[in-house]
Order: structure tokens, then sequence, then C-alpha cells
């Protein structure tokens, strides 16, 4: 599984793991974490989290974000970096013989991603809560596809998970971060907005659309 030190992340390794030990199914959990090579990495301080949780964190160091932010690439570096980012997540657990995927998106993250797609790609798509990939060699999961950001935040707020701050000078200005922020002011307006948008994507009228 792919874990960033961040809310949705930490909140899908403890549900797994507590899944883990009270379900008759047997898997592997292996939580990896892609080092973005930025300063003041957590790295340490996350494989000792997932140590006392009786993990070895995988972490892999690269030098995707300095890359990624590179004076020739200053109009989406979010693009490279997370791209890099589950390339070589895919390679690792091909390594580590591992057919699933497990990634911590929400139901927010789903509904953010069809519109960073609709207005920076031009086409309508989003992530999907299971996805075949490669011809089904690999099969990416996300559990909490169904679940609101704001239950993640009460529940990580519960556990009282070690605070793993992003590092990325980024974080806070990403297309990712505009969106949600736009969406946040139109679901303000209405309570029943998100989950519209979200009950829509599963509910297209292709007759009605452009061809």
């Amino acid at each position: 599984m792919g874990l960033s030190g961040g809310k949705d992340s930490m909140t899908l390794l403890s549900i797994l793991d507590h899944r883990l030990k009270r379900i008759p199914v047997t898997y592997s959990l292996v939580p990896v974490y892609i080092d973005p090579g930025f300063e003041n990495s957590y790295a340490d301080r996350l494989a000792e989290y997932c140590n006392d949780l009786g993990y070895t964190l995988r972490v892999e160091i690269t030098d995707d974000g300095p890359r990624a932010h590179d004076p020739g690439n200053q109009v989406n570096p979010c693009f490279l970096c997370s791209r890099h980012r589950r390339k070589r997540l895919f390679e690792i657990a091909d390594e580590l013989g591992c057919s699933t995927l497990a990634l911590g998106h929400t139901k927010d993250d789903i509904i953010e991603t069809l519109f960073i797609n609709m207005f920076y790609s031009g086409h309508i798509s989003t992530m999907m809560p299971c996805q075949s990939m490669f011809q089904g060699r690999f099969k990416v999961i996300r559990p909490l596809a169904f679940v609101d950001e704001s239950h993640v935040l009460k529940f990580a707020a519960q556990q009282t998970f070690p605070p793993f701050f992003n590092v990325c000078p980024s974080s806070s200005r990403s297309k990712r971060r505009e969106i949600k922020n736009l969406l946040n002011q139109v679901y303000s307006m209405n309570p029943n907005i998100k989950g519209n948008i979200f009950r829509s994507m599963s509910k297209v009228r292709e007759d009605y659309l452009l061809t």
C-alpha cells in the first residue's frame, strides 16, 4: 500500500491493519513510502511508526520533487511528481510480488480529480474504487473511495496519528488545492451538492454528451 504520512493513508493503514487481524483471509500488508527528495524528510519517523505497528516500511528515496520543480516545469510540477511516484509504486509492487496496490484516496479526491481532468486536461474521467491495470497484472483498490474526507479527519484525530507535515513547496498552491477550495465554496451553498456530484459519475447519460 502507498503510505504518504498524510491522514488519508494513515487511516487506510490503520483500517487494513485492524481488518487483517479480524477476518478469515490472509494477506501481506507492505507499506511503501516514496520520498520525493525534499529537505526535512520524515521518512525515518514514519518508518518508526510502522515498526511500532509491526510493519517494515519500504522507503524509496527519489529526487522526483526537486526535478518536478525545475524552473522549466513550473506550470504543473505536481503532475510530473505524482506520475513518477505511481510508476515507482507499481515497480515496487512487481518486485515484491504484490498483485494489489491499496491507495488512500477518499470521495473528495475522486470528485476533485473529475474537475482537475475537466479543467486542465479537457476530458471527463476520475479514479475508480477498484481498477484493473496493465492487462490485469495489478489491481488498484481505494477502500476509502466512498468516505468523506471530513470523516477521515475525525478518525485521524481520534487515533492521534503522529503529525507528518507535507514539505513540498507546492502543497498549498497545487491545482488540486485550487479545485478543493473552489468545491468547498460550492458545497457551502447547498449540502446536497457533493453527494449529487459523486452520484452523477455513475449516472452518465452518454446520449446527451458531445461526441
